[in-house]
């Protein structure tokens, strides 16, 4: 039984092997077609992503308000969450260290109570709106 599943899967993999084989790329180079579809990867990825932030915001703030504090996300912002989060998805001592920082930080916001965590927060979200309209608005003096 086991015998026959293997040789139907290795006969499987053999069409898609063969089916990739034959499939033409944008280019005849390919390292080309591999970098030309990493970048269509990632930019995918980071248009969903900020249509996903954009739409857990919008149940917070108006849609405007939203879409502005996505744009205004810093480069470092950026690339300390791309961090964190390949660092947290690599391996289970890094998801344990994101985690426990994560945690701390959330213990933390709580022990400074609840009235001065939001006041904290309500002003970088203010900056981060703010830094936003300057992103969307081309005609900033």
């Amino acid at each position: 039984m086991a015998r026959k599943a293997r040789k139907t899967v290795a006969k499987t993999l053999a069409k898609a092997e063969d089916a990739i084989q034959g499939t033409p790329g944008i280019s005849p180079n390919p390292m080309t077609n591999l970098l030309l579809t990493d970048l269509v990867l990632r930019g995918g990825g980071q248009i969903m992503r900020h249509a996903v932030e954009r739409a857990i915001l919008g149940t917070r703030y108006p849609k405007e308000k939203a879409k502005n504090i996505v744009k205004g996300r810093s480069m470092a912002q950026t690339i300390i969450g791309t961090a964190l989060a390949r660092v947290a998805t690599r391996s289970v001592p890094g998801a344990i260290l994101v985690g426990g920082g994560m945690i701390a930080k959330t213990l933390y916001d709580r022990s400074k109570g609840k009235a001065a965590a939001r006041a904290e927060g309500a002003a970088g979200v203010r900056e981060q709106i703010a830094e936003g309209r300057k992103e969307s608005d081309p005609i900033v003096t």
